[in-house]
């Protein structure tokens, strides 16, 4: 994957953003490996509060079988999570910076970052702090990001927009922009804890927001919905969209991830139920 180096922050450009005014692409439909791809693009996810290192060990077990695309945990159990993967290749992906609230103070949420990179965190999905968007405080919400950006360091950075709280269609645009501006490698839906989180209008926001992007900078950024994505159908819905949106190039785990806890179980008796391998 080729890192989003970001860009300078483009007032202008940010303001223009409206979020609903962009025709769709050309409807795409899933393609025949659908079911694999999205178990290959999928970020295997354990974010309960009564998470142990036991329950993270067997995740990784199911991980090393089935081949995800990251395992993501909090980050107090990325040493878990590293040492059970072993050498199966597959990323750890780390909740830090502040999960979910992104509220408590931003030094400490950088330190965190920090510790799970340096514990062997591949990976970071961290939370913005959303009344920043809520503000239209483009110049702090893009500071706050490149500090993450700096304390993540080598790991493929995620950046939670929240964009259910957000739930303008405008604000979700830029704050997708912003991110992007700051250096985000992947722009992600929600962290699963919102009253609204993952859904096809927040969607297609942001996959526009991404092309957009990429028309301007010739950066390519991933994008990640995640929250209440349970079903095969429904993560077919995903990969349709950003097929739709973006294109088949990125229909790739370095472009499109799968936040989910439960959706493995549904993909596989889907799975079982056809000739699809």
């Amino acid at each position: 994957m080729t890192r989003n180096l970001g860009s300078p922050l483009d007032l202008d450009w940010i303001e223009g953003a409206r979020g609903d005014d962009r025709e769709p692409g050309q409807s795409r439909a899933a393609p025949p490996d659908a079911l694999t791809l999205a178990v290959h693009c999928m970020d295997l996810t354990s974010l309960n509060d009564n998470d142990t290192p036991e329950i993270i060990q067997r995740l990784c077990e199911k991980a090393r079988s089935a081949k995800p695309a990251s395992v993501c945990v909090f980050h107090r159990f990325v040493p878990e999570a590293v040492a059970a993967l072993g050498d199966a290749g597959i990323p750890v992906a780390s909740v830090a910076g502040g999960f979910p609230s992104g509220y408590p103070d931003l030094a400490d949420r950088l330190e965190e970052i920090r510790q799970s990179v340096a514990s062997g965190a591949d990976e970071i999905d961290a939370v913005i702090t959303r009344s920043l968007a809520l503000e239209s405080d483009w110049v702090g919400l893009y500071d706050e990001i490149r500090f993450i950006r700096e304390a993540a360091g080598p790991a493929v950075l995620k950046v939670i927009l929240a964009a259910g709280d957000l739930a303008a269609p405008n604000l979700i645009a830029r704050a997708s922009l912003v991110a992007m501006m700051a250096g985000a490698d992947f722009v992600k839906t929600s962290t699963g804890r919102e009253k609204v989180n993952a859904t096809w209008p927040i969607g297609r926001i942001m996959t526009r927001s991404v092309r957009d992007y990429a028309e301007r900078t010739g950066f390519r950024v991933g994008f990640k919905p995640a929250g209440g994505i349970r079903t095969a159908k429904d993560a077919v819905g995903w990969i349709e969209l950003v097929a739709t949106e973006l294109g088949d190039e990125w229909l790739d785990p370095r472009l499109f991830r799968i936040g989910a806890s439960s959706l493995l179980a549904d993909i596989e008796r889907a799975l079982s139920r056809t000739d699809l391998v």
